[in-house]
């Protein structure tokens, strides 16, 4: 497969920029809209202008604001022209009238949110508590109870978002051209069709480069090039819509916030009773993807626990800030922070080291106990082999000491305080549901007459999946990879690239179209054409406890054979600076069949460092409804001199190779890594920290007040 452009480097003749005119208030109504005389070749387009249905497929994003506003930074109108700088003069002269009300920034139940998606789970009898309690009547039982939060995290994508659209021979009856960076193309086909209310034969959807996207490109390309597109429907002319840095930093989706409250009852050795689980999703404005992203915070949330009592509550508010969304993976990390952080703080609680008690306890098989999981490692394997890949139980044992030694006591000058912690995870391979297109997608594979291979896949990826591809191809038909051909372009619809579809589920599609093509060249002539599909297979999870919404079908394919992870995190505190210093982060990993070592270990390794980005150093958030200018400019990411050392281990059963299927493992530093640094961080502190992100003030408190009460003594 050749390189693909980027946008940037894309300028049709005769281009017309454009720029977006966005809403002032967070909610409201537009009143009237005033605009400068504009010259010619300038054009204003808003939501009048629209053709077709003012929607985004799958979603109740309206492509432009009509009369209700949502956010800060909605999109009200597109403005045309040949200049860009005169376009910027131009937009800052458009004014919008509006009435503002009052917006909802937060899901606090008090601020009047409303909710967009709920589901309520019951296992057995569980007890309610109330916040006060701390004791139960039964003097060798106790509550632990805990409130989790994660904070929102930016993609930071190698380009800001666009799209490049025109006609081909400049004709309105010509095909409609659409370049855009996208992990769906068939998404921005269905969205442009639907908003100029065409026939999706008219329109051809070219993706450009992709590179790391972490699960930010999967909607939000499509309402660009509905943007683009519509310049170009309106002008006949080609339309360039990128959105410079800080557009791209404040308005695109970010990956959503959450507040997790658990109370468990537990007896004197660490044994979970009852549990209350009570969540809150911040999704912002018009609630995208709510039921998957509710119902895997959900799953998340109940861990690899066993649950003999339990009462799950969960909600997805829908308040005034951009629309949130994804951020590798569709929320299974949130949960899982919070199930994780809870299960260590019951450990400490009962004096028990939280890796011993959950040796006892992790069970994969509680996700599909009905069905047979042949080629998952042991859940003690994971453990045992993170434990010793660190050091953990020696290291821990060493820290305690130190950390009981420091009560009441000022700290030495110099002196760096030191923790470890621990904690599991999980990532399935596939999406809870479908969205309008039914969930069927497939993958086409040719061999020629003169036995070239040609793989049709609309599956755009910046990872080398097409090379694993080959391979596959070239291990079955014994030939050269260079005689392997990879389209994209107006091939069958192969659903999105994420939750790890790509090495999975289409990774097994081309395997299938290969051998049923070797098979059936034994008696049919060259070309061979073969196509294989796969539907959403519907059910249940954990038991059948786990069901679908009303109305939805739960496919729970993604769930057959999950990836697992056990991680172990080890940080110092700079009580100078007020910054936890990570000196190893390890990595144990039950991936299935690694295709690529090499691969899988440089996804695993940047993955890592992201998901403690997440817990630490990534302090954005909404401050009435919108990230204040100063966070953008102080924003920072991990670079590659400040990653902390990573070791990774993957566990394989040598003797179940040949049967062993590949497994989704992307995702899976999000599970485990931030519980295992905030489990660190706490010890280090002795402070029970339960949020992310970490930040520097919060530190600076605990130390403060731990110098205030040592200097009083």
């Amino acid at each position: 497969m050749e390189s693909l452009p980027f946008l940037e480097d894309i300028y049709p003749q005769n281009l017309l920029y454009a720029v977006t005119i966005r809403s002032p208030i967070a909610k409201g109504s537009i009143l009237s809209f005033q605009i400068p005389e504009l010259p010619n070749n300038y054009t204003l387009i808003t939501a009048k202008d629209i053709p077709g249905e003012n929607r985004l497929e799958d979603s109740k994003i309206p492509i432009l604001a009509d009369k209700t506003l949502s956010y800060i930074g909605e999109p009200v109108a597109i403005l045309l022209g040949p200049d860009k700088t005169k376009l910027t003069e131009l937009s800052a002269k458009c004014k919008i009238t509006v009435n503002e009300e009052v917006p909802v920034f937060s899901c606090d139940t008090s601020e009047n949110s409303q909710l967009d998606a709920t589901r309520e789970i019951i296992i057995g009898n569980p007890i309610e508590y109330s916040d006060k309690l701390n004791e139960t009547a039964d003097t060798k039982s106790k509550v632990i109870t805990g409130s989790y939060t994660t904070g929102i995290q930016e993609h930071w994508y190698a380009e800001p978002v666009g799209a490049v659209t025109w006609y081909k021979d400049d004709s309105s009856s010509a095909r409609l051209i659409v370049k855009t960076a996208t992990q769906w193309p068939y998404h921005v086909k269905r969205s442009v069709t639907r908003v100029l209310g065409i026939e999706p034969s008219v329109v051809s959807v070219e993706p450009t480069a992709l590179n790391l996207h972490m699960d930010g490109k999967l909607w939000y390309p499509s309402l660009i090039a509905c943007h683009a597109a519509l310049g170009t429907f309106i002008s006949k002319k080609p339309v360039r819509l990128i959105l410079n840095r800080e557009e791209d930093f404040l308005y695109t989706t970010k990956r959503c916030g959450s507040e997790i409250n658990i109370s468990s009852q537990i007896d004197e050795n660490g044994n979970i009773q009852s549990t209350n689980i009570d969540i809150n999703v911040n999704l912002g404005a018009y609630g995208v993807n709510e039921n998957e992203i509710l119902d895997q915070i959900c799953l998340g949330s109940l861990g690899l626990y066993k649950f003999s009592n339990l009462k799950l509550s969960a909600g997805v508010s829908i308040t005034n800030i951009p629309t949130q969304g994804p951020f590798s993976g569709f929320g299974l990390a949130l949960g899982l922070f919070a199930i994780e952080r809870h299960v260590s703080n019951i450990a400490e609680s009962v004096k028990e080291d939280p890796a011993i008690w959950r040796e006892n306890r992790v069970d994969p098989g509680l996700l599909l106990p009905s069905l047979p999981v042949k080629n998952n490692t042991n859940n003690n394997d994971l453990l045992r082999a993170v434990v010793k890949m660190s050091d953990y139980y020696r290291k821990r044992a060493s820290f305690e000491l130190i950390r009981q030694s420091r009560k009441g006591k000022l700290p030495d000058k110099g002196d760096n305080p030191r923790g470890i912690g621990i904690a599991v995870g999980f990532q399935g391979n596939n999406l809870l549901y479908h969205g309008e297109d039914n969930g069927v997608y497939s993958v086409e594979v040719t061999l020629t007459k003169d036995h070239n291979l040609i793989i049709k896949t609309s599956i755009i990826t910046c990872e080398d999946y097409t090379r694993i591809w080959e391979k596959i191809a070239s291990d079955i038909f014994s030939i050269e990879p260079l005689t392997i051909q990879i389209i994209s372009v107006d091939s069958p619809d192969c659903g999105p690239s994420c939750s790890s579809r790509n090495i999975t589920a289409i990774t097994k599609l081309v395997e299938k179209c290969c051998l049923a093509i070797r098979k059936q060249k034994e008696q049919d002539s060259l070309p061979i054409t073969v196509r294989r599909s796969f539907k959403p297979q519907s059910g249940s999870l954990r038991d059948g406890v786990f069901t679908p919404p009303k109305g939805r079908v739960l496919d729970v394919s993604g769930f057959l054979k999950p990836g697992l992870a056990a991680a172990v995190v080890e940080v110092s505190i700079d009580l100078i600076e007020c910054i936890p210093v990570i000196r190893g982060v390890w990595l144990a990993v039950d991936g299935g069949k690694i295709i690529s070592h090499n691969r899988a270990k440089r996804n695993l390794t940047r993955g890592a460092a992201l998901a403690l980005g997440w817990a630490f150093t990534e302090n954005i958030e909404y401050i009435n409804g919108v990230i204040p200018k100063t966070q953008y400019d102080n924003f920072t990411i991990f670079s590659p001199m400040d990653i902390p050392p990573i070791h990774i281990d993957f566990l394989e059963n040598p003797a179940e190779a040949k049967d062993n299927e590949i497994k989704g493992i992307g995702d899976l530093p999000f599970t485990c890594i931030p519980a295992a640094f905030i489990q660190a961080v706490s010890q280090a502190m002795d402070h029970c920290f339960n949020s992310i992100p970490l930040k520097r003030k919060d530190i600076w408190e605990i130390t403060r007040s731990k110098y205030a009460e040592a200097g009083h003594k």
